[in-house]
């Protein structure tokens, strides 16, 4: 019974960067035995790591980055590869709701996830493939083969149901569990169910007080997920005036939208334990042509919920970086097009347009 018990653990825990490395394997191409041998292990160790059973993360720290570089070099497509450790930071995610830790011990109390790690949970818990992942060819597979990492139902519901439970108990960490409350709360709201989506709404909507904060507070970026996740919900409003109230025309506010976005989009790559290096204005570890061409302006038109996030968002970075058309031509010419159909269309607010405008203007002589 017990063992029985243990095996959706040891399963849930590694089968996200099992799915990933199974995706890597299949884009040299190669088969589980002539990895195996490429690899110089045996076929029961890869088709362990690819199922799960065997955690990538379990292995030690050497083997770990000789795998990582071995891919590339065997022909693996480097976008996959570069998913391993944010697919593994999923895994840990999720594992922690099948094997419950301390509150101050969450891998979500510790550091500051990123965006293809959410991706990563909401494939495993929708069957949604990441964006990065979405456009990549399907090969041919023999036999019914799984085309997500889904949880099984009763795993999915543990981890829906341990989010929900630790959101509650970080609200009442007070200043211990900002980061744990802010992540939890806001990947909750992945769970796409009727009663999950009317949780969801009922717990962003009791913190609305800190929608209330004008400029940057030590709940900022709390403020900006819970008014991310009620647009996804259907809510934009709240967004909308998060964008007025402590963004616009407050130069700590638009330093800490910038800094999150490029950390989230990976444009910088240095774990952070807290928020707080969003307030920093003096971050140079971040290439702002990067953040353009990484994520917003795919975003413009892939995340509808959230277009006037976006258009504020790279209002801000021409405003703050106008040399930026100048570097990249073929890109500002990319995105003028992508503002003038928004413009042409009814889906922004009147502050998006007023900045899509502008936007415009600094473009417009820079199309290739």
């Amino acid at each position: 019974m017990t063992a029985r018990a243990a095996a959706p653990k040891r399963a849930a825990t590694g089968t996200i960067a099992g799915f990933v490395l199974r995706l890597a394997r299949e884009s040299v191409p190669r088969t589980q035995a002539g990895m195996a041998e490429d690899l110089g292990v045996d076929l029961a160790t890869v088709q362990g790591w690819e199922s799960g059973r065997r955690p990538l993360a379990n292995i030690r720290a050497h083997a770990l980055l000789d795998l990582r570089r071995r891919l590339p070099a065997l022909g693996a497509d480097q976008m996959v590869v570069g998913l391993l450790d944010a697919a593994m930071d999923a895994d840990r995610i999720i594992g922690s709701a099948l094997d419950p830790v301390r509150p101050d011990l969450h891998p979500l109390a510790g550091w500051v996830h990123t965006r293809d790690t959410a991706h990563l949970i909401d494939w495993a818990v929708n069957g949604i493939a990441p964006p990065a992942l979405a456009s990549r060819p399907t090969p041919t597979r023999r036999g019914p083969v799984a085309t997500a990492p889904l949880l099984a139902d009763p795993e999915r519901s543990a981890f829906i149901t341990h989010l929900r439970t630790t959101a509650e108990a970080a609200a009442r960490m007070g200043s211990r569990g900002i980061l744990l409350h802010r992540q939890t709360l806001y990947l909750a709201s992945y769970d796409r169910s009727p009663e999950a989506t009317s949780w969801a709404a009922r717990a962003l909507h009791d913190r609305r007080g800190v929608l209330s904060v004008r400029g940057w507070s030590p709940h900022w970026a709390e403020a900006r997920s819970t008014a991310t996740a009620l647009a996804r919900l259907g809510d934009p409003q709240p967004l909308l005036d998060f964008i007025d109230r402590s963004m616009a025309d407050d130069d700590t506010g638009e330093t800490a939208n910038l800094n999150y976005w490029a950390y989230w989009l990976g444009a910088f790559t240095q774990p952070q334990a807290d928020d707080a290096f969003m307030r920093d204005r003096n971050r140079a570890d971040w290439d702002p042509v990067t953040l353009l061409r990484r994520g917003l302006t795919q975003g413009l038109h892939q995340a509808p919920g959230y277009v006037d996030l976006y258009v504020h968002s790279i209002w801000a970075l021409l405003s703050a970086h106008p040399w930026l058309p100048h570097a990249a031509p073929a890109l500002a010419a990319e995105l003028d097009g992508r503002a003038v159909r928004l413009l042409d269309g009814t889906s922004v607010s009147q502050r998006s347009r007023r900045e899509l405008s502008e936007v415009h203007y600094v473009l417009r002589d820079y199309g290739t």
